[in-house]
């Protein structure tokens, strides 16, 4: 099967099959993927935490399952720099390291299949969870609760003390959102990693999983660039520019856009 249309699929599900989607995603980048494999993988973890979780109502598992998946294993790869495997599900799997939003996405599938009621946060930098209704959040590398001052100095070291906490970077995440963010992570990475074929894999699929924004348009434009690809980096700069409300980003596309040259049309 094609994996992109695999993972739209799974997109389409009731519930939406979120951790196999992003099994799908790794799929795009290494054909040897088996999501199947995967798969099985948590089944045998659902087994194996569903007999160390303490007896309390289930509105009350979440923190015990990602501290059983801790105890595990299960924790933030602190490689650096980071390597897209921090973000290819089937690695994370194999390797329990990965990114906050990778390690989020297969507590979700856990949470899911033992009833436990959890949702994702689109956090800022450092992707988290809740329990709805809870009044405060959950980091899903250990579990750690997160009160409001605890975001507070969270966002802080991600983007400097004079960013404000706001009911923005508290919202839910939709299954959508999750998997556009995983992609934009491994278009970074993939970037980080000089490997841009690759991360326009990622880039393209961003376009597909929601709205997009004025940095995708550019990040994909560059990625062209690199490629040699005018034409299509002309298209993206075009939406860019016809997107963004800055003057000074508006300038300075429209004066990389002149730069790029004109296509050629052959009359015959």
């Amino acid at each position: 099967m094609n994996p992109r249309k695999a993972c739209l699929a799974c997109m389409e599900c009731e519930p939406v099959a979120l951790l196999e989607a992003a099994l799908w995603i790794a799929v795009e980048h290494d054909r040897k993927v088996e999501p199947a494999t995967s798969l099985a993988i948590i089944q045998d973890l659902q087994r194996e935490i569903s007999a160390r979780l303490p007896m309390l109502p289930v509105c009350e598992l979440a923190q015990p399952l990602l501290r059983q998946l801790n105890a595990l294993g299960f924790q933030q790869d602190e490689f650096h720099p980071l390597r897209p495997q921090a973000a290819l599900l089937d690695k994370v799997l194999h390797r329990r390291r990965g990114q906050p939003l990778a390690l989020a996405i297969i507590t979700l599938e856990l949470a899911r299949r033992l009833s436990i009621p959890l949702e994702g946060v689109a956090f800022p930098g450092h992707f988290l969870l809740r329990v709805p209704g809870a009044d405060h959040l959950l980091d899903p590398c250990g579990g750690r609760r997160l009160y409001p001052n605890d975001c507070r100095e969270l966002l802080a070291r991600q983007f400097g003390p004079h960013v404000p906490l706001t009911a923005e970077h508290l919202r839910t995440a939709s299954p959508a959102q999750m998997l556009q963010r995983l992609s934009r992570n491994l278009r970074q990475l993939h970037i980080s990693n000089d490997n841009h074929l690759a991360a326009l894999v990622d880039a393209e699929r961003v376009m597909q999983l929601g709205p997009v924004q004025v940095s995708d348009y550019m990040t994909r434009a560059s990625l062209y660039q690199h490629l040699e690809c005018p034409q299509a980096e002309r298209f993206d700069l075009e939406h860019a520019l016809l997107l963004t409300d800055d003057p000074v980003q508006r300038l300075k596309l429209s004066e990389r856009i002149g730069k790029l040259p004109t296509e050629n049309h052959s009359i015959h």
